[in-house]
């Protein structure tokens, strides 16, 4: 398994060794250098809901500090999702063009030094354009997060361990929302102002992550496709040897027939063949979902302060009710790939219409409190789901891109609810906010069963 400098690929067994990577990479079991991959890797979900979160913390406070109108509020939250939808569409194309962890290495490092210095906005012409900054370094984390590590894991485990790497990012995010509440409840801490803090421990947990990725190995699939076997063939060996010396014996061979040659694939190809509807299928996928999901999450507290509580009773409800972000994502791991993950996606996104109406309707404090944490609950088998579903449509060449234009409609969704949602709000109250977003997610259910392949447990190469 040496490699030796040539100006053509490699072969083995009359096939180029890139070409054999994805089917190296699939055979190997399971190792601590996976699951180190996987929590390092996972991380970085965090970030991702601890802006939705934070969006609408910050919506609730300035409202009162700043004095801001409905449209104000809206844009508060709005901006940081209108950064994610220009990054997630720029980053995403650049990884299939430049490299995963190249891109790794620019969005975090956008988004620290963005909200490092939201945090010292002085009013909202400031702010508003900062926000957007850190949501364009932000914009393609979690497509980064599922295209890496599904190149990287084994077929058999690919769903139950990037269910893990969310699940360690959102167990972070109960913890970010009490400390949110503290820090607001408390308003000023060594005389800066609490929701400045919250920019701040985003900044700085950011950064710190970046440090921890610098040691990642480039994606040998992606490697491949770029016709640069050799480094695809130095990574996947010294990851083989790594796997047996762990394992203590020898590694499965590779079959024949898992021999599935790569190649580059222009973005056109989206719009051809079996990829057109599954492109159809999953645009409208991305627009749905966002209301059930990721609505809740940036509206909660700005929902509950229009059901009547105080600032303070509002962040300190969605923060329990968020504890089901990590327990739904927990949940998921040993049902992620027994259940296809298309049966899986539609079965819970029915728990999230459900959960969603109660907490619309609901007004006593534990009734609110019990439905949002179910909501969250169902919430993230949801989102676990689905992150791995769409890692599993697109090829190698494609994957980044095809997510990324994707999973950017989402928050170009997300710049737009605000405004109708907190119109509706105003006009109709809580229980019509909810009542939308239940038979939104229906029609999302329906998209699925009739346009989503089945994928679970089938090579990338061969969905």
């Amino acid at each position: 398994m040496t490699d030796t400098a040539s100006p053509t690929p490699e072969r083995r067994g009359g096939t180029p060794i890139g070409h054999r990577a994805a089917a190296r990479l699939d055979r190997l079991p399971p190792s601590r250098w996976h699951r180190r991959l996987t929590l390092v890797v996972g991380i970085g979900a965090f970030f991702d809901l601890y802006e939705i979160f934070l969006g609408g913390v910050l919506a609730a406070v300035l409202a009162g500090q700043w004095h801001l109108g409905h449209t104000a509020k809206s844009w508060v939250i709005a901006a940081g999702f209108l950064g994610m939808f220009v990054g997630a569409n720029v980053l995403s194309v650049l990884a299939d063009r430049f490299g995963r962890r190249r891109m790794f290495l620019v969005n975090l490092a956008g988004y620290s030094l963005f909200s490092l210095l939201s945090a010292g906005a002085p009013d909202l012409s400031w702010l508003l354009p900062l926000r957007f900054l850190a949501g364009l370094g932000l914009g393609a984390e979690l497509v980064l997060v599922d295209t890496y590590l599904a190149e990287f894991l084994p077929r058999a485990v690919r769903g139950r361990y990037i269910a893990w790497a969310y699940t360690v990012g959102f167990v972070g995010v109960p913890v970010a929302a009490l400390l949110g509440a503290h820090l607001v409840a408390a308003h000023r801490l060594l005389g800066i102002e609490g929701w400045r803090w919250l920019l701040v421990a985003g900044a700085l947990g950011a950064g710190f992550l970046q440090l921890m990725r610098r040691q990642l190995p480039e994606s040998p699939r992606w490697l491949a496709v770029q016709g640069r076997g050799a480094e695809a063939e130095r990574i996947v060996a010294g990851l083989e040897e790594r796997v047996a010396r762990e394992s203590g014996g020898s590694l499965p061979s590779v079959p024949e027939t898992e021999t599935v040659p790569e190649r580059k694939v222009p973005l056109a190809e989206m719009f051809r063949g079996c990829y057109r509807r599954r492109t159809v299928m999953w645009w409208l996928f991305q627009v749905l979902q966002t209301v059930g999901y990721y609505g809740f999450g940036s509206l909660a507290p700005v929902v509950l302060t229009a059901k009547g509580h105080t600032v303070t009773e509002s962040l300190l409800y969605a923060a329990l009710s968020f504890c089901g972000y990590p327990v739904g994502s927990a949940l998921s791991i040993p049902l992620i790939d027994r259940i296809e993950r298309r049966t899986l996606i539609i079965a819970s996104a029915l728990g999230i219409a459900g959960c969603g109406l109660a907490f619309g309707f609901a007004t006593a404090p534990w009734a609110v409190v019990t439905f949002g944490f179910l909501l969250t609950v169902c919430s993230n088998i949801f989102s676990n789901a689905f992150h791995v579903y769409q890692t599993e449509l697109f090829p190698t060449g494609l994957r980044s891109s095809a997510i990324g234009i994707a999973y950017s409609l989402s928050r170009l969704t997300s710049v737009v609810l605000p405004f109708v949602a907190l119109t509706v709000l105003s006009d109709l109250g809580p229980a019509a906010v909810f009542t939308g977003s239940a038979g939104l997610m229906l029609l999302l259910c329906l998209d699925v069963a009739l346009l989503g392949p089945r994928t679970t447990g089938r090579s990338l190469e061969r969905i």
